[in-house]
């Protein structure tokens, strides 16, 4: 009406952004089996990994193809903790990134992501899982290369993932070509070979007492 006091526009809240829906299992434990695979198979390991690398990656492999995800990650989480083991030959990059992190303590205000808001310090996670995933994809190629297993025609995937971290951010497309590069190339890995176990003691012959 004349006269009324001048009322700014009333505002709009705008909606939250939906969080990202979680990722599914059965990918997160493919992108760690198919790279955990390839690391038993470098030539780092003389005569074949030992059985306390080989057997839970077993357990894992059997968990997957069963269906069974969460045991499959479970399996591969205590492979990776035998991967930082020093008694190991040290894995060469990338996959040393199969190790289990053990951060050196620090006071939280020492983290360079202590300050920031929770989900630029989940973005900053994303894109470096995203890079070691490419790192690792790339360094499977590599070794699948080297050693007679056809992966040329797979090397499409890796050029689409790579074009996809151009940019800020891991766009959908970047998983899109990442899964089935894992997916295809895992039925032409070899199995890992084990390392022969030490010869039993001999048992004494009677009398030699």
């Amino acid at each position: 009406m004349p006269g009324a006091p001048n009322r700014p526009p009333e505002r709009t809240e705008e909606p939250a952004p939906a969080p990202p829906a979680p990722t599914p299992p059965e990918r997160l434990a493919l992108r760690r089996l198919v790279p955990s695979h390839v690391a038993l198979l470098l030539d780092s390991w003389k005569g074949g990994p030992a059985p306390e690398l080989t057997q839970p990656f077993e357990k894992a492999e059997a968990a997957y193809r069963s269906g069974d995800y969460v045991g499959a990650l479970g399996a591969l989480d205590l492979l990776s903790i035998r991967f930082a083991e020093p008694r190991w030959p040290s894995l060469p990059a990338p996959f040393r990134e199969l190790r289990v992190p053990i951060p050196a303590p620090m006071p939280p205000h020492w983290n360079p992501e202590h300050g920031l808001a929770a989900e630029e310090r989940e973005a900053r996670r994303a894109r470096r899982t995203a890079e070691e995933q490419l790192a690792l994809a790339d360094g499977a190629a590599a070794w699948a290369g080297a050693h007679g297993v056809r992966a040329d025609d797979l090397l499409p995937h890796l050029a689409t993932a790579r074009s996809a971290l151009a940019g800020p951010g891991v766009p959908p497309e970047f998983y899109g070509a990442i899964d089935p590069f894992w997916s295809e190339l895992v039925g032409r890995l070899p199995r890992p070979r084990r390392a022969a176990a030490p010869p039993a003691p001999a048992a004494d012959a009677p009398g030699d007492a």
